[in-house]
């Protein structure tokens, strides 16, 4: 599923700046984020759950301290969302979100 097909599947509207975090490679999120900046957003939402979690933490800092370096951790969002696994089971598993602003 591409990030644009998880975003509407998690109701997010379109118009926000949000990067969902998965397995790729922190540069690549970090490009995602310093594009959204450079296009003039003035926040900047950073999603994860799971094992990703650490990573949202990397594209973070590395935008923060390396790339766009006037923008800031504004708020930071942590819960725990319950997801339905392949065999019908239930689990919970971690989520964050790390909103970034100038």
């Amino acid at each position: 599923m591409s990030e644009l097909d998880e975003k509407q599947v998690r109701g997010a509207p379109s118009s926000e700046n949000i990067v969902l975090i998965g397995k790729k490679p922190p540069m690549n999120y970090v490009l995602a984020v310093v594009t959204q900046f450079n296009n003039g957003a003035k926040s900047v939402k950073i999603r994860a759950r799971g094992n990703a979690i650490s990573r949202a933490v990397d594209v973070a800092e590395i935008s923060r301290n390396r790339f766009v370096t006037d923008v800031r951790v504004n708020h930071i969002a942590i819960a725990s969302e319950e997801l339905s696994n392949e065999d019908g089971t239930r689990s919970k598993v971690s989520s964050i979100e790390i909103t970034l602003g100038r």
